[in-house]
C-alpha cells in the first residue's frame, strides 16, 4: 500500500511539473503571442508531455529496468496515444467550461486538468503505458 502511494505521489508530482510548464506556455502564447487558448493548450500540452514522460519513465514508474512489459519505444507510442487523447479532452473541457459556464479560460483549464490528470492520465499511464509485467528478454537471453 505504501509503495502504491509513493508511485501515485511521484506520478502526480511529475504531472504537476509537466503541467506547470504546459500552463505557463499556454499563458504566454495566449496572452503575449495572441494565439487562441485552444491552440495554446495543444502546444503547451505537447511540451509538458515531454517533461512528464521523461520524469515518469526515469523516476515515477522506474520503467527503464526490465521488469516492464514494454520497451521504451512501445512506452513512448502508448504515451503518445494518451497525450493525444488527453489534449482533446483538455481542449474540449476548457472550451465547455469557458463557453457554457462563462468561466475564464485560465480557471477552466485548471479545473479540466485536474479532472483529466486524475481520472484519465494517471490510470492509463500506470496500468497501460508503464505497466509492469513479464520481464523483457534481451536477444542474448533468447539466443542463449
Amino acid at each position: 500500500m505504501l509503495k502504491r502511494l509513493l508511485v501515485f505521489s511521484k506520478a502526480q508530482l511529475s504531472a504537476f511539473t509537466g503541467g506547470v510548464c504546459d500552463y505557463c506556455i499556454m499563458l504566454a502564447l495566449t496572452e503575449i503571442a495572441g494565439l487562441h487558448y485552444s491552440l495554446s493548450i495543444v502546444i503547451g500540452c505537447l511540451i509538458g508531455a515531454v517533461v512528464n514522460f521523461s520524469l515518469n519513465r526515469r523516476w515515477s514508474f522506474y520503467s527503464r529496468d526490465r521488469r516492464y512489459r514494454f520497451s521504451g519505444w512501445q512506452q513512448l507510442a502508448r504515451f503518445a496515444f494518451v497525450v493525444g487523447s488527453s489534449i482533446m479532452l483538455k481542449v474540449a473541457g476548457t472550451s465547455l467550461f469557458t463557453t457554457f459556464a462563462g468561466i475564464d479560460y485560465k480557471i477552466s483549464r485548471v479545473m479540466t486538468d485536474i479532472l483529466v490528470s486524475l481520472l484519465y492520465n494517471y490510470v492509463l499511464q500506470h496500468f497501460w503505458v508503464f505497466k509492469k509485467g513479464k520481464a523483457l528478454r534481451t536477444a542474448k537471453e533468447i539466443n542463449g
